[in-house]
């Protein structure tokens, strides 16, 4: 192969190794630069005490937050930097934006803006990040869901017999808990040790990730490379301050340039934002892709929270538990007012995963709570701003998080408690994550028609430099109250699409 590739991808997490994926097929040069290295198949990997007490996998690095007075606190952040990014921590639920989510939405307080495309222009894509991905569920159980045009490819993960009681409870209360989409293949994942997925590291073992799924197809094709330990450092453009010319980057030690004819970037929304600030020039000195003033800006975090439900005669044996949730308030209160969120069960959560958060409450204590325990992950959208944002300072990634929409988070943590309650658990305690989890991180460079208010256009492309594309959750250009890694997915084949005719036809 050229030393000079065609194609270079930034990051192999869910939009760069699915692009991969599907530009693969093209016979393009393409290299894929991944700051990590791929994760080992080590005993860690199930210890529950190594990944939540002893913080075995989290990354060696410190980000800065400044408050409201301007002043920088430092912080360890949850983001993971191997091959496959987070996705090889995620809880694999693979669920669509609901239709409604693409239209301006009324909040509590303040509006969700519309997509810049309607529902319908993603559903096939979406259809088709499904069967790559395999998810597991079943349509017709959830009133939010919103039109497909293909079934699942699997049927839905069981409900534990622990689990399916409370699902029974719920639906005789009136709710609709249905069959989370879900990317794991149970039986694989439970005969390597019996453990739940969610925030467990994946080695091939029967989780769905970026890794295992999508840049493993990409490898099978021998015009697909991919460099570990490559961490990138700095874009720079030709004369013109428009094309993207070199791609610089550290590895080993050493800095090397490549110069391909496209750059498509996903390093996640933190970091590839903070490399388009990085990356200022004499022609470009906020940056670039930025001539809105919007990279860096609209930086979204789910508003979130566990919740667990105890009560003394419940007894949970569940390994895994993350089967259901439910959307009962998603699209409104469920009395006519705004929408709150999604609800939705968590990885079972053991004594010795409490003991990471609670390290004084005595081991046996801890463990009680966990066998009468339920648990469930509370979702509320966070709404874009501007003031919002990354930013950085040489090497440091100073983060400035407005949290928006969080008396409706609060309101739907009420709601939640008062429901489990009324399904027999009157004990119901709650704990609002925080900076150090990235729930969804997402909207820093995102998509719209107007280059003055938006970095980059419909398929990712950048305004000011047609040679680049951003493609990860920065594009979004709202958070909704879901998981975010279908629809990640399902624009990054869209836009492999567009590159395939628009860039690479000769």
């Amino acid at each position: 192969m050229n030393a000079d590739p065609d194609i270079v991808i930034i990051g192999s997490g869910m939009g760069g190794a699915t692009i991969a994926s599907a530009l693969a097929p093209s016979g393009a040069n393409i290299l894929i630069l991944e700051a990590g290295e791929r994760l080992e198949d080590r005993p860690e990997n199930r210890d529950q005490r190594a990944i939540f007490q002893l913080g075995h996998f989290r990354p060696k690095e410190t980000w800065y937050e400044r408050d409201a007075k301007g002043v920088e606190r430092g912080f360890n952040p949850g983001n993971y930097y191997n091959v496959g990014g987070n996705s090889k921590f995620y809880g694999a639920v693979l669920t669509r934006y609901r239709r409604e989510d693409f239209e301006e939405m009324r909040h509590l307080h303040g509006f969700s803006p519309a997509w810049p495309f309607p529902y319908e222009e993603l559903e096939p894509w979406y259809s088709r990040a499904e069967q790559l991905y395999q998810v597991r569920g079943a349509l017709g159980e959830d009133p939010t869901e919103p039109q497909h045009s293909t079934a699942y490819p699997f049927p839905p993960v069981p409900d534990e017999p622990a689990i399916a009681s409370v699902r029974k409870r719920l639906k005789q209360n009136g709710m609709h808990p249905f069959s989370l989409p879900l990317g794991v293949d149970i039986d694989r994942w439970l005969a390597k040790g019996r453990t739940p997925w969610d925030a467990h590291p994946n080695s091939f073992d029967g989780k769905m990730d970026a890794e295992t799924v999508a840049l493993t197809q990409a490898l099978q094709h021998p015009n697909v490379r991919l460099k570990t330990g490559a961490r990138v450092t700095r874009l720079t453009t030709a004369a013109d301050g428009r094309t993207i010319e070199a791609v610089h980057y550290a590895s080993f030690d050493k800095e090397r340039t490549l110069r391909p004819k496209l750059v498509i970037l996903s390093a996640g929304a933190v970091q590839s934002a903070a490399l388009l600030l990085r990356s200022a020039n004499e022609a470009n000195p906020r940056g670039l892709a930025n001539r809105s003033d919007q990279v860096g800006r609209n930086f979204m975090n789910h508003n979130s929270s566990a919740v667990l439900a105890i009560s003394p005669s419940y007894r949970n044996d569940a390994v895994y538990q993350k089967s259901f949730g439910f959307n009962d308030f998603y699209l409104s209160d469920g009395e006519g007012g705004p929408p709150l969120g999604n609800v939705q069960l968590l990885g079972r959560i053991s004594g010795t995963i409490l003991k990471g958060n609670m390290p004084r409450v005595p081991q046996t204590l801890l463990n009680w709570i966990s066998a009468h325990a339920i648990d469930f992950y509370a979702m509320s959208e966070d709404l874009p701003s501007p003031e919002s944002r990354i930013m950085v300072d040489g090497d440091r990634i100073v983060l400035q998080w407005v949290r928006t929409n969080w008396q409706a988070h609060l309101d739907l943590v009420s709601k939640l408690k008062g429901v489990l309650r009324k399904a027999g658990f009157p004990i119901v305690l709650s704990r609002p994550f925080d900076k150090r989890t990235p729930s969804h991180q997402c909207g820093t460079v995102r998509i719209g028609n107007d280059p003055a208010a938006a970095p980059l256009d419909i398929n990712c492309r950048a305004f000011d430099h047609p040679n680049l594309f951003v493609v990860d959750a920065s594009f979004l250009p709202t958070s909704a109250a879901v998981n975010p890694a279908l629809t990640v997915a399902a624009q990054a084949l869209r836009v492999a699409e567009h590159i395939a005719n628009e860039d690479l036809r000769s």
